[in-house]
């Protein structure tokens, strides 16, 4: 959470940075809320076209989170032009263009600096009717948990930067970084969803600590349900963890309790920070499989990983089973 700045007070002013969500609301009408979102930042991969295609998903998914829908975009580029050719920075704004494209959505231009390294990704206004509206910090007791991709990007990234990942498996989480949360987001809208948030930097363990205390409310997380992708977990005990991994313990570990049989690599997969990764979804018990099932409509990811309780002391308890 923000401190320290000014705040500026409007009651059409739905969420703001008061708390930890994925992105602004505002109200406009009776009928609509405006969201809006920014993210960008430097390559995980090697290739222009896939670092632009997984940085757009990665921004657009803030939309999906918030239950909305993406309208426009606007690109957010740092490009070093006396160590890149042009055709890297096409490619990257291409990949880019396409997700947005795919989205639905209008890209509408944007701003390019000169930098020493290049980053990218966007800022992204959506809309959502105001009963469609999710929060992270609106979870209730007795809420199923789902999550609708597997973990392991930032493992799995580090390994490929080492050239020690298999071309399936890099092939394989590049298609879970460039897959949009849109199917996700529609298969909500007919059940009963308290909160969402999506997986990004702060890893599994991160994002589920901030909606239990943002819900005041004890989130149990059973870890052998949790997708994983194909090798993460063999990674993690060689100990090719990402920084951030061990950034993500030290910073919510305080709030989280894991049963000692939960194995260490397991573990850092859960504080493994992803990159586009998938939707925590806290959906009333009665519509959980209705859910569950529209999800894997889409794709054979989704898994119930957990269910909301009453705060107990702790904001995330991890058990193995």
């Amino acid at each position: 959470m923000l401190t320290g700045l000014p705040r500026a007070t409007d009651p059409d002013l739905l969420v703001g940075f008061g708390t930890d969500d994925d992105a602004a609301a505002y109200k406009v009408s009776d009928t609509q809320v405006l969201l809006q979102t920014v993210d960008f930042f430097p390559p995980m991969v090697d290739d222009p076209y896939t670092f632009g295609a997984i940085a757009a998903t990665n921004a657009l998914s803030d939309i999906y989170a918030m239950g909305g829908t993406p309208k426009l975009a606007l690109n957010l580029f740092a490009f070093p032009s006396d160590k890149l050719p042009p055709s890297a920075a096409n490619a990257i704004l291409k990949g880019g263009a396409d997700k947005v494209l795919e989205a639905g959505a209008l890209l509408c231009g944007g701003h390019t600096i000169e930098d020493k390294e290049p980053k990218y990704g966007l800022c992204v206004t959506g809309f959502v009717h105001p009963d469609k509206l999710l929060r992270n910090d609106t979870a209730r007791p007795g809420d199923v948990l789902i999550l609708t991709k597997p973990l392991g990007s930032g493992i799995l990234s580090t390994a490929a930067k080492a050239e020690m990942l298999e071309k399936a498996d890099y092939d394989a989480m590049v298609r879970v970084m460039t897959t949009l949360n849109a199917a996700a987001q529609q298969a909500m809208l007919g059940v009963t969803v308290h909160a969402c948030t999506d997986i990004t930097g702060f890893a599994l363990l991160g994002h589920a600590c901030e909606m239990a205390s943002g819900s005041g409310v004890t989130i149990a997380l059973h870890a052998s349900g949790v997708p994983v992708m194909d090798a993460a977990l063999s990674f993690a005990d060689m100990g090719l963890v990402p920084g951030g991994a061990y950034r993500n313990r030290d910073h919510f570990g305080h709030s989280i309790a894991v049963e000692e049989s939960v194995p260490r690599a397991l573990q850092d997969v859960l504080f493994d920070p992803q990159t586009a990764g998938g939707l925590l979804i806290s959906v009333a018990s009665e519509d959980a499989k209705a859910l569950l099932a529209a999800l894997c409509q889409a794709s054979s990811w989704p898994r119930i990983i957990g269910q909301v309780q009453p705060f107990d002391g702790m904001a995330v308890r991890v058990y193995k089973d």
